[in-house]
């Protein structure tokens, strides 16, 4: 889930950048001149550069050297599972506050619902900051939290353990 909600952003970043191209083609030439000053070049040299690959790819090119993405690495894996880590570790604690917070007889229904509706509001907002599209990644990030907890449930079951 979290490869697929990188590639969303991506697909988000690289549908602005296609429209910025587009509608205003020499303030991304002025950009991109810009990062290569950056990266050391004086600014006549980095002009050249800027319109020799514009003139080549002009997408491709900021795709690359703008938004650092190229079509041979798309979705870090290592990095979505880094990010992952740290959020599922702060994720965890809304279940632990619902769960502090609710009747003893109610808390594993209040703990599946609660953490449901924290998923989908987590995943939209997740969407929503790296510019995608939020309804599908919500909706995948819910759908397999509920698998997942309902995975759970029914190996707890099996075993015949509660804890």
């Amino acid at each position: 889930m979290s490869v697929s909600s990188q590639a969303d952003t991506e697909t988000a970043d690289l549908a602005k950048e296609r429209r910025e191209l587009a509608d205003q083609p020499e303030a991304e030439l002025d950009e991109l001149t810009n990062i290569y000053v950056q990266r050391g070049l004086d600014v006549s040299l980095a002009r050249q550069v800027a319109e020799a690959l514009t003139a080549k790819d002009a997408f491709a090119t900021h795709a690359r050297d703008e938004l650092g993405l190229s079509a041979h690495v798309v979705a870090r894996p290592v990095q979505a599972a880094l990010t992952s880590a740290i959020t599922f570790a702060f994720g965890a604690a809304i279940p632990l506050l619902i769960a502090i917070a609710s009747p003893t007889a109610r808390i594993p229904w209040a703990v599946s619902a609660g953490s449901l509706v924290a998923l989908a509001i987590l995943g939209a907002a997740g969407a929503q900051t790296g510019g995608a599209s939020v309804l599908k990644p919500m909706l995948r990030v819910t759908f397999w939290g509920a698998i997942a907890m309902g995975t759970t449930a029914a190996i707890g079951r099996l075993v015949g353990h509660a804890l």
